[in-house]
């Protein structure tokens, strides 16, 4: 289901845990500081810039605050400015990128463009010693980070200080330590810069003295708790998809109220080999969670045929897997509540302070949309929740580790990984390259080392020799890739001797497939992968 329909701001699930809010000023990889927070043990929330006042500031009572990058240029008469509420706090500030310099700006500094740029790898020189990357940089070192600016600070505000240069940055980090204000020109919050997440782990713990509170068990006997105090006796509906945030709502809230819970499962036939008895056998054999299967393939592809158009199939899928989902729900008398496995990537894109991409990419993923005149409540259990944490709290709850950890598969289902016409033909020959792929990925002890690895049937097809014949038959891509965020990737470098003992099997054992590539495409931020 589509979870754009999820609530304009997110709310807390942790108050009374330590908090972070980020204020978000539209960068497209804010997300990965929240990531890099939390993975130190901390709560942390992204609200857009536009949406913090003093009203929020006083509820959500955060112990730090962090200010992201953005696309704008402070120079700009529009441009983004932090709420002034938040230099009323009292509490440390740190602030990244376009964050020093509207907080540069905003204090009484200077930030011009017209000089040298400085975007991807850099090297910081530390010049003076810091609370900031104490024990993880010294005096006089130089330390590769990630830039990505146009414009330059090109005056402190007053009671600031540089203990960081770069060529392009005579200010990659300047402080206030009376007041505990921490600027960096450079990203610590992604990978290319290597020490990015202890220096993050410095301001939350050792600047704003955090002990990090924040856990999957924790979270788990909490999220307990709010279903029941939620749903009370009522009835909720889950829609199954199969998929890791679908099947960890599900049994979170079947803990949390038992058979109040029934699981509405739409096969609409563009699953994975074996996947669809899988999910049956899991959640009605042995967490023994009544569920509806509904085996709906042959209506699926019967509206498909003839669609060649990826948009289109999308859509196509998502209406028919929404009047399906209502037609069972419906057979359950008295339901109340509707429970979405929505993440809070979902919720930050349905708020994000610019358009950005996010549109686009959940287009993408999604299949279809929550009816205007929906009459059910919503529980999401998730919603505060990365794709990573969605995997802990899964292990918590005892799912086994091959489903929790299983790669992530889009909605759509193979619809989009056979591009033009589909047929029950292409989705069978697809399915078997499909499992031998996996198959071959796991036997040699690379799955968990992937982020998505899944095959591709081409609208292409090569003539070959296969023993004393000639063929002509389809060819088959392969794709795997690492990524730590989910939003940028790049591919996962396979030895030949893997390539070609997999494209050996597929062409040896599915027949009408007689070729076997392999996609060494990257995935840069913003961008979609395989159609």
């Amino acid at each position: 289901m589509d979870k754009s329909k999820a609530p304009s701001a997110p709310t807390a699930s942790a108050a009374h845990h330590e908090r972070v809010l980020i204020i978000d000023f539209g960068s497209q990889v804010t997300q990965l500081i929240a990531r890099r927070v939390r993975e130190n043990g901390v709560y942390c929330e992204i609200h857009p810039f536009n949406k913090v006042d003093g009203a929020l500031l006083k509820s959500f009572a955060p112990k730090a605050i962090i200010f992201s990058g953005g696309p704008a240029s402070v120079m700009e008469g529009q441009s983004p400015r932090a709420p002034e509420e938040a230099f009323k706090m009292d509490v440390p500030i740190l602030a990244i990128c376009y964050g020093q310099q509207t907080m540069q700006v905003q204090l009484g500094g200077v930030v011009e463009g017209g000089h040298a740029r400085e975007f991807g790898r850099a090297d910081v020189e530390i010049k003076k010693a810091s609370p900031l990357f104490e024990g993880v940089w010294g005096v006089g070192g130089r330390y590769p980070v990630w830039m990505s600016h146009g414009d330059r600070v090109t005056k402190l505000a007053s009671g600031f200080e540089v203990v960081a240069t770069s060529e392009n940055a005579p200010f990659a980090i300047a402080v206030d330590e009376k007041r505990r204000y921490y600027t960096t020109m450079f990203h610590p919050e992604v990978v290319h810069t290597p020490d990015g997440a202890k220096l993050l782990k410095n301001f939350t713990h050792k600047i704003a003295g955090m002990k990090g509170d924040w856990s999957m068990k924790a979270f788990k006997e909490e999220a307990i708790a709010r279903i029941r105090a939620q749903v009370g006796e009522g009835k909720v509906i889950c829609g199954l998809s199969g998929g890791v945030d679908s099947s960890v709502a599900a049994v979170l809230i079947h803990e949390a109220i038992g058979d109040q819970l029934t699981c509405v499962y739409v096969d609409h036939g563009l699953m994975r080999l074996g996947e669809s008895e899988q999910v049956v056998k899991l959640f009605r054999d042995h967490y023994h969670i009544p569920l509806i299967h509904a085996e709906e393939s042959e209506l699926f592809l019967s509206a498909l045929a003839g669609v060649s158009d990826p948009e289109v199939k999308r859509k196509t899928i998502g209406k028919l897997f929404i009047d399906v989902f209502d037609a069972k729900a419906a057979t359950v008398g008295g339901a109340e509540f509707l429970a979405q496995g929505t993440l809070y990537p979902d919720v930050i894109e349905s708020t994000s302070a610019t358009g950005g991409p996010s549109v686009t990419i959940k287009s993408h993923h999604n299949v279809g949309g929550l009816p205007d005149d929906m009459k059910l409540k919503l529980v999401e259990p998730l919603r505060d929740l990365f794709k990573d944490e969605v995997r802990a709290l899964g292990r918590e709850l005892g799912l086994p580790d091959a489903f929790v950890g299983r790669h992530p598969f889009p909605g759509p289902g193979l619809a989009i990984r056979v591009p033009g016409e589909i047929t029950r033909e292409k989705l069978d020959t697809l399915r078997q390259a499909d499992a031998i792929y996996l198959e071959e990925i796991r036997k040699a002890g690379l799955y968990d080392q992937i982020w998505q690895a899944f095959a591709v049937l081409l609208p292409v097809k090569t003539v070959g020799v296969m023993g004393d014949h000639r063929t002509y038959e389809s060819v088959c891509a392969l794709r795997a890739v690492t990524s730590t965020d989910g939003m940028t990737a790049d591919f996962f470098p396979y030895s030949m001797d893997f390539l070609g003992r997999t494209a050996t099997r597929i062409i040896n054992e599915v027949r009408g497939v007689n070729r076997v590539v392999y996609d060494v495409t990257s995935k840069p931020p913003g961008t979609i992968e395989w159609e």
